[in-house]
């Protein structure tokens, strides 16, 4: 319902039946009245010293009862009502589940048979006091054929007026127009079913999976508040009924959520902000507020699993009543058997997994085969099948059985197929069951913008990402397990050491799951190293042996291992999200691996051979060289375009190039930098989609003269948009890394990306008479993470005091304290 704008107070009516309009007098006392009332109910629930998390429901039911009250006595108190009228609810109150900041949602019925104007004047008696006493409301006046035809033009009105009930007045006219409403929504069920879908989607599309934001929204989000009234709401179809087991409690507890949520803001707040979280999780009584993240992530889940499951029965009843409606027989239920006394019913498309017998759950291994078989083909657990195996689900031998280790490996290699099928393992218990290790990561939320997942749903996604590499390697079997078990690490406190805490937890499990030694030593090295190949490849310098000798000790020597690690390396890339895997890290990853690759190869861990082509355009450098002028070349790349500049190298050419590219209104997303033979050969992927939206390279390479040759007019812009710069202090990171190259100092910065960052980095380094050797720059989900190789002028690495030096000055330029001049 819409609520309308406010209207100046109307003067008497007239014509309404059952007395004038209350006075302004009468209508302020009565707000009083009403809004000390109402407001009480709110300041009780609000107490915190009396807040009871257990009492949820009881807590919105005398909530509502003293709501309800109060209004019965403005319905009473407005005067003699016209027969055939009545005020009625939907909404939260109609439930029975106001919070304490929850709006009002009131419709004021009639059969259509009164004078005119005194439901004008009934109307008025009843919204002005509300309006007066601050109430949040939104109301209608309506007929039930009135009720009817917007539930039949909007689905979401539907929905809602579908919980229609009385408070004060006519209840036969409610109860009637009730059941009015639940018989149009019954009989035109299968024709609204789509739209009623498509709701679905949207809502998904605009706010989002409850059980994986950091922030979700409680009541819109997927698996949140309002997906529960959709349950009930295609329960009401009579296509489907809903899951019972399961969904009740984790409504209840996220609607607990929603009440302390709104104590705690003082407002009708339904998202879950991180600025609310420690305050809602203290008043439930969680101890630390990532428990209370992850009850909100799992009672998330359950709903949305339930829906899926409901919405799946519904879309399957559309087709097998339409056939029953034309044929002259039924058909007959569609099954076949299975392996291992499982059986498959239901036709193609809508088939699910089941037990012949509910005896067959009381084998261990019943659990994984009836996951291997829904993977396998893309079929549904029946939910009664999955509810029985969780009730009887025991620990598997240790070590597993060949079988249950076979069938495990054929589940997690079924693609996309694994993520329902896993989903209804987990909620039903078994996955814990079967691998311990993966209860402290089962929703466990992950402080990281890059990342869209929690922990263990961004492992799973991992899993599925593998898929495509299979056939690559060699061991197919270990590069499944080693991505399932990637971040068993991220536990509390483990921060940037979760590889080295997860492998030892990783090689448990598959210890357990009956790897022999040898291969779950290989397990454990890819946990340990799974984030190796990316940070080397994108934060170090390809070129320098340090590098490349880096990445052989990580994969022990060994090309096979390499393979893993790269397979590994881009599916847990490719689950994170886009941020983490962009054309341009996919090149340097390549890049890099590809050299380690000839070398274990070629001529072993000693042969540190680099071939420059990989690196830079050789064919640019060899032209700067000759002429000694500057070359720009702009040319399109899948995710933005691309610019090669090469240059004679010279001090301060790096923040000239950055600054010149800023100045032109050019983002930087990342960036390779080296030197050849004395010529900077640079790589900038910038944010420019098209060509023709980077300025042109003529243009480009005549600035770049007149910097070289002291005009700086083209850096002022960029001067004057750092000199404003407010950068969060919290955010500034910067260290030297140590034993990353024997020929030149290593230094990072991590801090808050913006347009003339890159500038005041170099520029900073340049101030302090260093050269930078070479960079590798990257933004990830705003967050700048920059590399640079800088040596003295003369080729020398710098001591101990020059890094010290170096480091507090790329300090100063990440915060803006200390501006270049242009």
């Amino acid at each position: 319902m819409v609520r309308p704008r406010r209207r100046r107070r109307a003067g008497p009516d007239r014509g309404a039946r059952g007395g004038s309009p209350l006075t302004p007098v009468e209508a302020g006392d009565l707000a009083r009245r009403l809004g000390a009332r109402l407001t009480t109910a709110r300041l009780d629930v609000a107490v915190r010293s009396s807040w009871e998390p257990q009492a949820g429901p009881d807590r919105r039911r005398s909530l509502t009862a003293t709501v309800e009250a109060g209004l019965v006595e403005l319905w009473e108190e407005a005067g003699p009502p016209p027969a055939g009228a009545a005020l009625a609810c939907v909404g939260s109150l109609a439930r029975r589940e106001l919070g304490p900041r929850s709006d009002l949602d009131l419709v004021l019925l009639h059969d259509g048979r009164q004078p005119a104007g005194s439901l004008d004047g009934l109307s008025e008696r009843l919204w002005y006091p509300l309006w007066d006493a601050r109430v949040k409301m939104d109301h209608s006046v309506r007929t039930p054929a009135e009720c009817t035809a917007v539930a039949a033009r909007e689905v979401s009105a539907g929905v809602g007026l579908l919980d229609l009930r009385v408070l004060a007045g006519d209840a036969a006219l409610v109860s009637g127009t009730r059941t009015a409403l639940l018989t149009a929504w019954r009989t035109n069920a299968r024709r609204r079913l789509p739209e009623l879908l498509d709701s679905l989607d949207e809502r998904l599309a605009t706010a989002g999976d409850a059980a994986y934001l950091l922030e979700p929204d409680l009541k819109e989000a997927r698996g949140g508040l309002r997906d529960m009234t959709m349950l009930r709401a295609l329960a009401a179809t009579w296509l489907t009924d809903r899951p019972h087991a399961g969904v009740e409690a984790p409504y209840e507890r996220l609607l607990d959520v929603r009440d302390a949520l709104h104590v705690t803001s003082g407002r009708a707040l339904d998202r879950l902000l991180a600025a609310e979280v420690d305050e809602v999780a203290r008043l439930l009584g969680f101890g630390e507020p990532d428990d209370l993240r992850r009850e909100v992530s799992l009672g998330a889940r359950r709903i949305a699993h339930a829906v899926d499951l409901t919405v799946r029965a519904a879309r399957q009843s559309v087709p097998q009543r339409r056939v029953l409606s034309f044929a002259r027989r039924e058909r007959r239920p569609e099954y076949r058997t299975a392996d291992h006394g499982l059986i498959v019913s239901g036709s193609q498309g809508a088939a699910e997994v089941g037990l012949a017998r509910v005896e067959t759950a009381e084998n261990p291994l019943a659990g994984l085969w009836v996951g291997a078989l829904a993977a396998r083909e893309g079929l549904t657990i029946s939910p009664v099948t999955a509810e029985n195996l969780g009730a009887r689900v025991s620990p598997l031998p240790d070590p597993w059985p060949e079988a249950a280790r076979d069938a495990f490996v054929t589940m997690l290699a079924s693609g996309p197929n694994l993520l329902p099928v896993w989903e209804a393992l987990d909620l039903a218990g078994c996955i814990t069951c079967w691998l311990p290790e993966w209860t402290p990561v089962r929703a466990r939320p992950q402080h990281n913008p890059v990342h869209r997942h929690t922990v263990d749903r961004h492992s799973v996604q991992t899993v599925v990402e593998a898929h495509r590499h299979l056939t690559q390697v060699d061991r197919p079997d270990l590069l499944l397990l080693a991505a399932l078990l990637h971040d068993i690490g991220k536990l509390p406190g483990a921060g940037a050491q979760h590889p080295a805490v997860g492998a030892p937890i990783a090689r448990a499990a598959v210890d357990r799951i009956g790897l022999t030694s040898e291969d779950a030593d290989l397990v454990a090295l890819l946990v340990r190293e799974h984030l190796t190949l990316a940070e080397l490849a994108t934060r170090r310098d390809h070129a320098d042996p340090k590098t490349q000798d880096a990445l052989v000790a990580a994969v022990d020597g060994r090309s096979d291992v390499l393979a893993l690690l790269r397979s590994l390396t881009e599916a847990d890339a490719r689950a994170a999200g886009p941020a983490a895997w962009s054309p341009w890290r996919a090149s340097l990853i390549g890049s890099l691996a590809d050299q380690v690759e000839g070398m274990l190869v070629d001529g072993g861990p000693d042969d540190h051979t680099v071939d420059l082509s990989r690196l830079v355009d050789l064919g640019l450098a060899r032209s700067v060289a000759l002429d000694g002028r500057a070359r720009v070349r702009v040319e399109p790349r899948a995710g933005g375009a691309e610019l090669l500049i090469a240059a004679p190298d010279r001090l301060g050419l790096f923040s000239d190039t950055a600054g010149l590219l800023a100045s032109a209104g050019v983002q930087v997303r990342a960036a390779v930098l080296h030197t050849v033979d004395g010529v900077a050969v640079n790589t900038w992927r910038v944010d420019k989609e098209r060509v023709s939206d980077v300025p042109d390279a003529a243009f480009l390479t005549q600035q770049l003269e007149r910097l070289a040759g002291g005009d700086r007019a083209a850096l002022e812009p960029v001067r004057r948009r750092e000199s404003r710069a407010r950068p969060e202090p919290a955010q500034v990171h910067v260290e030297a890394v140590g034993g990353a190259s024997e020929s030149a100092s290593v230094l990072e910065v991590r801090t808050g990306d913006r347009s003339g960052l890159l500038w005041a980095l170099g520029a900073s380094l340049s101030s302090v008479g260093l050269s930078i050797r070479s960079a590798h720059v990257s933004t990830l989900a705003g967050q700048a993470i920059d590399t640079f190789y800088v040596t003295e002028p003369d080729g020398a690495r710098p001591d101990a005091r020059r890094d010290a030096e170096a480091l507090a000055a790329l300090d100063a330029a990440a915060r803006a304290e200390d501006v270049p001049a242009a």
